[in-house]
């Protein structure tokens, strides 16, 4: 982390889980844990249990993110939210491109490209999640994924509203896997995101953007992931819902 040019963001996906209860149960536990945390505290919920966050989460340093949009504003999508429905409830952030979405439900980086362009759009700060498969690794291939990825989504985005974007490394083999990315092959590729970005939007941007890594980040390895100079912290499964687990990351990001 380098915290004199850029926040440190730990941000928690929910993925498919919790209840309401459950989702109240985890946030209360979790707010006297990050009470005092200096970095950026995230924790992005299924869409059922957004009300219950933005309730419970006011007058704390905790802020709520979605896990998904659609890029249009309305229409015949059933099953859909659009970024205008989460800004009006309160949202802040919300995550595009996950694997998870490229892999089962057939995103591309095109409709990523349109998702985090509504999102902004509609005043949404956006997590982009970019990474490679394990094939993709084993041919050498890992900059060139990752490259095409970040360009693809940055098309037709200003400067401007590129601050608001969060660039999250995920690659897709280290995730729920519980495999992990080396911290030197995780810092290596947020490094040459950083410059993809530098190279489209120059270098103040470049060096003032988050980006974190994703894949299986946990509270025992988030010490020597961070202590990595381009890894501003991370986008976490598993470990976030458990506020003790949580808090570790909250804690390592905070020094």
């Amino acid at each position: 982390m380098n915290k004199a040019l850029r926040q440190a963001v730990i941000a928690g996906n929910w993925k498919m889980n919790k209840n309401r209860a459950e989702a109240a149960e985890l946030i209360n536990a979790l707010k006297p844990i990050a009470a005092d945390k200096t970095c950026g505290v995230i924790i992005c919920v299924p869409y059922t249990n957004l009300e219950t966050a933005l309730d419970l989460t006011k007058g704390t340093n905790i802020k709520v993110g979605a896990e998904n949009c659609h890029f249009k504003k309305s229409g015949a999508f059933t099953g859909e939210i659009s970024a205008d429905m989460l800004k009006e409830m309160g949202v802040e952030y919300v995550i595009i491109g996950h694997s998870e979405r490229r892999q089962y439900f057939a995103e591309t980086d095109l409709t990523v490209n349109r998702r985090t362009k509504a999102a902004l759009a509609a005043g949404l700060k956006v997590i982009l999640c970019v990474g490679e498969m394990l094939a993709e690794r084993e041919d050498g291939i890992t900059e060139d994924v990752v490259e095409l990825q970040t360009v693809a989504a940055f098309t037709g985005i200003s400067a401007e509203d590129a601050k608001n974007v969060i660039i999250a490394y995920e690659p897709v083999w280290a995730i729920g896997t519980g495999k992990t990315a080396t911290a030197d092959q995780a810092e290596e590729v947020c490094g040459f995101i950083r410059k993809v970005v530098a190279n489209k939007y120059g270098k103040e941007i470049a060096d003032g953007m988050t980006i974190q890594y994703g894949g299986s980040m946990n509270e025992k390895n988030c010490a020597e992931l961070l202590a990595k100079e381009d890894i501003d912290g991370g986008l976490i499964g598993g470990a976030s819902l458990v506020a003790e687990k949580f808090g570790v990351l909250l804690a390592e990001a905070s020094k």
